[in-house]
């Protein structure tokens, strides 16, 4: 795996169903922007950015845009965006003496989609597409993924995609207009993941 670009082993785009999840780009700032400043979205987001350039600033940075990827409408590629993804490959925590083995064996994973294409199972049908590539192609051996416990839609994501609810922290995550929240945490491991396809 390159250490540096982990994402550039998988043969992109990559096709599910009804969807197509590529590596982001550029051109993807403002399709991105069109839901990311939705009240009902920008509410949860870890940095919400409150004009358009700021958040092109924030989404052209390079080491974002490694690891974002966008999710398309198959029947409307180029023009369907409804959200994206982070995979944000990371080491895990080891002791001293075997850190090395600890080095990109994990995923913190994260989304975004856009509240109109609610409903449908797409956001499931991406999330699932994207713990396969983690497992798969990526050769991980965990991914995790956080949320506000009053992120509701988040958390059942989680749950729906078969990610393990690992903590549930109490008033750990301040948010920047509800206070001090709830946070929950999920993981999955590979062996509990039926669909690899390596």
């Amino acid at each position: 795996m390159n250490a540096h670009d982990p994402l550039a082993v998988v043969d992109w785009p990559v096709r599910t169903e009804r969807l197509v999840l590529r590596r982001a780009v550029p051109e993807d700032l403002a399709a991105t922007w069109r839901f990311r400043q939705l009240p009902e979205v920008y509410d949860w987001l870890g940095a919400a950015t409150a004009t358009y350039d700021a958040y092109r600033e924030r989404f052209l940075r390079p080491g974002r845009l490694a690891t974002k990827l966008v999710v398309e409408l198959d029947e409307h590629v180029g023009t369907g965006v409804i959200g994206d993804l982070m995979v944000r490959v990371e080491d895990a925590w080891a002791q001293e003496e075997v850190v090395e083995e600890a080095r990109g064996v994990q995923a913190e994973l994260g989304w975004t989609f856009d509240p109109a294409y609610g409903g449908r199972g797409l956001a499931t049908e991406a999330v699932r597409a994207v713990i396969d590539l983690c497992f798969g192609p990526l050769r991980l051996r965990r991914v995790q993924a956080n949320c506000f416990a009053d992120n509701e839609p988040s958390w059942r994501l989680m749950d729906r995609v078969g990610m393990r609810r690992e903590a549930h922290m109490v008033q750990e995550s301040l948010h920047r207009t509800k206070g001090w929240l709830d946070g929950f945490s999920y993981a999955l491991l590979a062996e509990e993941w039926p669909s690899t396809d390596g």
